[in-house]
């Protein structure tokens, strides 16, 4: 995955807290892309503070992520062109769209449903609206979870959480408040629909403007980071067994398949989970 030479990042959609120092509570270990919690989405924010507002950037990201070039030379600038792209593919094709900053931070954050430790992976917030990322567990992902890694990998993460924060503004992400687990439950439909709506701008990305091109390798590098935060592949290597009436996010074969019925479909319908018996 490579950035158009002349593109013009906007690095205002990015917040960087890295270096503040945050002393930060919760986690539990990492258990995938963490983006639900039941009392967060019932509106129990934790009684957290947020940190300052996201005004401006507390890093040099304005000045030295300006162009595409700057994206192909460092990973924080990579990041901003996949935020950038990801965003302006959706304002392109949903009405009500709303962009939603990214948060970069390390150790721990306080956001609006509370505070989170570095240990719950990448998450959406769906009281403030804004994406929290730690960039260490991009390194998690390969030594971890096995996954190849790559830059699309990377940036399916991103548009993961991105499509958790189309569902917010589609009134779908509030679907999962039932507390429900299992391969057919709420909370692993969410799931499976935020890993299509990121196949979609899988599909599109090329013609937002930032990226030149996605290769075949590229996606296979997306496939791979997703079959390797799948439930079942998580639990067998924990515990050496899979109980699949306990999965939240979907098995390695689901979130693959969704993105990939993401990824070949330009259309939103492609990607409803609740309308198809099983998913």
């Amino acid at each position: 995955m490579r950035f158009r030479s002349g593109a013009r990042l906007d690095p205002s959609q990015v917040s960087d807290r890295r270096g503040r120092g945050a002393v930060a509570v919760g986690g539990g270990g990492v258990i995938g892309l963490i983006v639900l919690v039941v009392s967060l989405l019932a509106g129990d924010g934790g009684g957290a503070l947020l940190d300052a507002p996201l005004g401006g950037l507390d890093s040099d990201l304005s000045s030295e992520c300006r162009t595409g070039d700057d994206a192909n030379q460092r990973d924080d600038c990579r990041i901003v062109g996949v935020v950038n792209s990801v965003q302006a593919f959706w304002e392109e094709r949903l009405d009500r769209y709303r962009p939603a900053p990214t948060v970069f931070f390390e150790g721990g954050v306080s956001t609006g449903c509370g505070s989170a430790s570095s240990a719950v992976g990448p998450f959406y917030c769906p009281l403030d609206q804004r994406i929290y990322i730690d960039l260490g567990f991009y390194d998690a992902l390969r030594t971890r979870f096995g996954a190849s890694g790559g830059p699309f990998a990377e940036a399916y993460v991103i548009a993961h959480e991105y499509g958790h924060h189309v569902e917010q503004l589609t009134g779908v992400l509030e679907r999962s408040r039932d507390g429900s687990t299992g391969p057919q439950s709420s909370s692993v439909r969410v799931e499976l629909m935020a890993d299509c709506l990121a196949g979609m701008w899988a599909g599109g990305a090329v013609s937002t403007g930032f990226i030149d091109e996605l290769t075949e390798a590229d996606i296979a590098d997306g496939l791979d980071a997703a079959a390797a935060i799948g439930d079942d592949r998580i639990q067998e290597q924990a515990s050496g067994r899979v109980d699949p009436e306990s999965w939240s996010h979907g098995s390695s074969e689901q979130r693959q398949r969704w993105f990939l019925a993401g990824y070949r479909s330009v259309n939103t319908a492609a990607c409803d989970t609740f309308a198809v018996p099983t998913v």
